[in-house]
């Protein structure tokens, strides 16, 4: 359980049409007004075409894959990760969000690796989606995955949407939370597990 919750880059696949992306890119800068063929933006359709790939690598990832290896440990007290850098992309207008979530559960005799839940959430972020069923979708994996008495994330997020088209209201930021298990149903856990992340914040 000591591995250090460290996440590389995802690597571009090569199921992806890239060409196809590309064709778009060009059609989308020219119906902006711009030239897709001058100088600045000859590899911009590559460009994005390759970031798209990496942006939905998790659409082609099983995130269970991460959860496969257990520790098997009596230790039935709360496990947390906090601040898990992660970016995802809207699916209302193909802008990226950024954030950080939070990790925590009570096991029930088995325990995971802290980096494969970093690793959980990279993979779920790398989709197309809006952030409650990002949330909701980590809460909800491990649960079946770990079997723990409980499981919460809270997820808090800077949205390109809001910051830089619409009402522009940078600094904004929003927090979602998925509670099961334990963790719902008690009151008194609920607030453990709040203290353990918030409580040195304030």
């Amino acid at each position: 359980m000591s591995d250090e919750p460290h996440v590389h880059a995802t690597p571009v696949t090569t199921d992806v049409d890239l060409p196809r992306i590309e064709k778009a890119v060009r059609e989308i800068l020219t119906a902006v007004g711009e030239d897709p063929d001058r100088d600045g933006l000859l590899e911009t359709p590559a460009r994005v075409a390759r970031m798209y790939a990496e942006m939905f690598s998790g659409l082609r990832i099983d995130p269970r894959e991460h959860t496969q290896k257990f520790f098997e440990e009596k230790y039935d007290e709360v496990v947390l990760i906090r601040d898990i850098s992660f970016c995802s992309m809207c699916e209302h207008h193909l802008l990226p969000f950024v954030g950080k979530a939070h990790i925590g559960y009570m096991p029930s005799g088995k325990v995971i690796g802290l980096s494969k839940l970093a690793r959980v959430v990279e993979v779920v972020a790398r989709r197309p989606q809006v952030q409650e069923r990002l949330t909701e979708t980590v809460a909800d994996l491990l649960v079946e995955e770990l079997g723990a008495k409980g499981v919460a994330v809270i997820i808090e997020a800077d949205h390109s949407c809001m910051t830089i088209r619409g009402v522009r209201k940078s600094g904004s930021l929003t927090i979602t939370s998925a509670m099961r298990g334990i963790f719902r149903s008690n009151l008194s856990s609920r607030a453990e597990i709040m203290q353990l992340i918030y409580g040195k914040h304030h």
